[in-house]
């Protein structure tokens, strides 16, 4: 078998023991390859219980820029030997297995349609060092040096990154440069290098920026001007109110008096967080709450009063495998039902599908300027895939000018001017109701907030007429939110065609490769990305032109294509599912594959009928 040989094009993944410091070492890794101008996506899978269970940091180099997950290895660095036989299984032919040669395997674990790299870490580490912690943490570094010469990555680089991160430490950088060129001498005295796969400094990176979704999404709460974050502790969402705090900890606090001027508080479970934001959404603060979907289970009977009593609320939902614990570190979209339709009775809320951290941090403050100008709990639907992974993405940007949405708010001057006030009268046609913020004016503008029925002027009242008058009214609410939301995104084929392909969120990088993939076979789709829901027209119009519709999503219950179907009244025969719903991050091949299986059947059922 020949070898692969690619240049700045290839998948690597490192397969280790959780607990064994080998996430920082991995991480290095990536950056490196980043520093010498080279797009790279990584994406680290992790156990959700204890110290010593298996670990993977997979990541994707692709000078062309896709970030999606390609489907298949080219290198496994096997550090496991719990999870030994089923990385090497993993592996492409052609592929290449680095492992510590220290102690001898037998043969039969190797195969023979891939090259194998053997090189004594842990008697190269044992030594250098006596100390057990240390000769564990520096077997890690001593690999990425070994890996820096088998795939030409320049020393430089990564002792230009230990300068930066032990900045003042010296005998740290010391320590970390000797263990990496140590790895380093080993390849060059005893392996032949560069391996056919290899990184070739390239100017592909450009001001594209290295970050992850939850400090990109809290990053746009700041912005957005958020000043009230309540949240309990839920993974994968927690790094989103730890990095607010952070933020505002920077942006947030007085430089004159020291005051901080927001609230950060972790509430004693998912019910009192939601209470808080939803009382803080009533005063008049800008609130929100990050958690998961067993978090969203708790938290439904909140968010239908919030709905009812239309109170502003954001809620950041990273999901995550479910139904129950589920996967509590592995990635789905499988809570948008969840939340679309989240408490009893009838109740639709507006979501927001974020593709990359670009997009967390403008659609989280895009998420509280709707939630004030809806008077509505709104959802930021990530998952742990956006939310955790660091990616390339556009740069943030912010203008300055901008001004927050509060929406219908009556002033004091107003109501002494003598306006109408209704809490829950709709006076223009779209929907929405004005309010008033408590203590606007001492004797005008009060009502009662409750999640009873009542009349527009917010008096209880069990009358039927008065119960259909708000329920009719919030639905043409929630029809003026599609067209506030973030719009979809066309991407119409070279040639005419009558296939189509909705897809969302984080499903959308291995979707752009896939459609480059697929348009090289001579398989033509346009392609519509949604961003929000409620859908505006023009998803209706989309499918309407089309023959058949892919739909791509990460659950197993196609719950995307069931909301097509039940709000837009779609015959679901021209819509085709496209589900993948094992934990990991849907991949380029996978979609691609998915597609054109269904085509090649479709075509055979047309030969057979004829």
């Amino acid at each position: 078998m020949k070898p692969i040989e690619a240049v700045n094009d290839f998948v690597i993944k490192f397969a280790n023991v959780n607990g064994s410091g080998s996430a920082s070492a991995n991480e290095l890794f990536a950056k490196a390859i980043l520093r010498m101008g080279v797009p790279v996506s990584p994406r680290n899978i992790f156990p959700s219980n204890i110290q010593g269970l298996p670990t993977w940091y997979e990541a994707r180099v692709c000078e062309r820029g896709y970030s999606g997950r390609r489907g298949g290895v080219d290198m496994m660095v096997a550090m496991n030997p719990q999870t030994w036989d089923a990385d090497v299984a993993e592996l492409s032919p052609g592929g290449y297995l680095f492992y510590d040669s220290t102690r001898p395997i037998p043969p039969s674990k190797f195969r023979t349609d891939i090259t194998v790299i053997g090189v004594p870490l842990t008697e190269i580490s044992n030594s250098a060092y006596t100390e057990p912690r240390q000769r564990q943490l520096f077997k890690n570094i001593i690999y990425v040096g070994a890996l820096s010469v088998l795939l030409d990555v320049e020393a430089e680089v990564f002792e230009k990154l230990f300068a930066e991160q032990y900045k003042g430490k010296e005998m740290l950088l010391d320590s970390n440069v000797k263990a990496l060129h140590l790895g380093r001498d080993y390849v060059k005295a005893h392996l032949q290098a560069p391996l056919g796969i290899r990184v070739r400094r390239a100017d592909e990176v450009g001001d594209l920026i290295f970050t992850d979704g939850n400090s990109a999404a809290a990053l746009g709460c700041v912005y957005g001007g958020a000043t009230v974050a309540a949240w309990y502790p839920i993974t994968p969402s927690s790094s989103v109110p730890e990095a607010f705090q952070k933020y505002c900890d920077k942006f947030r606090v007085d430089p004159d008096t020291g005051r901080s001027n927001f609230a950060i508080v972790q509430a004693e479970d998912e019910l009192a967080s939601i209470g808080m934001v939803v009382g803080a959404g009533w005063n008049g603060a800008r609130a929100f709450t990050a958690t998961s979907g067993p978090g969203i289970s708790l938290m439904t009977e909140f968010i239908g009063l919030a709905y009812f009593a239309e109170i502003p609320v954001t809620i950041i939902n990273v999901q995550r495998g479910g139904p129950s614990t589920g996967m509590p570190t592995r990635t789905q979209q499988s809570d948008l039902l969840s939340c679309a339709y989240a408490s009893h009775g009838d109740t639709k809320h507006v979501l927001l599908f974020p593709e990359d951290p670009h997009e967390c941090f403008e659609h989280a403050a895009a998420a509280l300027d709707l939630a004030d100008r809806l008077q509505t709990p709104i959802f930021l639907m990530t998952d742990l895939d956006i939310g955790m992974n660091q990616r390339l993405c556009k740069p943030f940007a912010w203008d300055d000018a901008r001004t927050y949405d509060r929406g219908k708010v009556m002033t004091a001057e107003e109501l002494e001017a003598g306006k109408d006030f209704g809490r829950y009268k709709d006076v223009d046609g779209d929907g929405i109701p004005w309010r008033t913020y408590p203590g606007t004016h001492p004797t005008k503008g009060s009502f009662f907030t409750r999640g009873t029925t009542r009349d527009p002027y917010a008096r209880y009242s069990e009358r039927g007429p008065d119960y259909i008058y708000n329920m009719e009214r919030l639905l043409r609410k929630f029809r003026t939110a599609a067209d506030l939301v973030p719009q979809p995104v066309l991407r119409s084929a070279a040639h005419a065609t009558p296939l189509g392909v909705i897809y969302f969120g984080s499903t959308s990088p291995a979707m752009q490769e896939a459609l480059d993939v697929l348009t090289a076979a001579d398989i033509h789709l346009d392609a519509l990305r949604l961003r929000a829901f409620p859908f505006p027209d023009s998803v209706d119009r989309f499918i309407a032109t089309h023959e058949q519709v892919f739909v791509v999503e990460q659950n197993r219950d196609a719950q995307m294509h069931a909301l097509l179907v039940n709000e837009l009244g779609v015959d679901p025969a021209r819509l085709v599912k496209v589900l993948h719903y094992d934990g990991t991050p849907i991949t380029a091949r996978f979609i691609t594959r998915a597609i054109q299986t269904h085509l090649q059947g479709a075509t055979a059922l047309v030969k057979e009928a004829a």
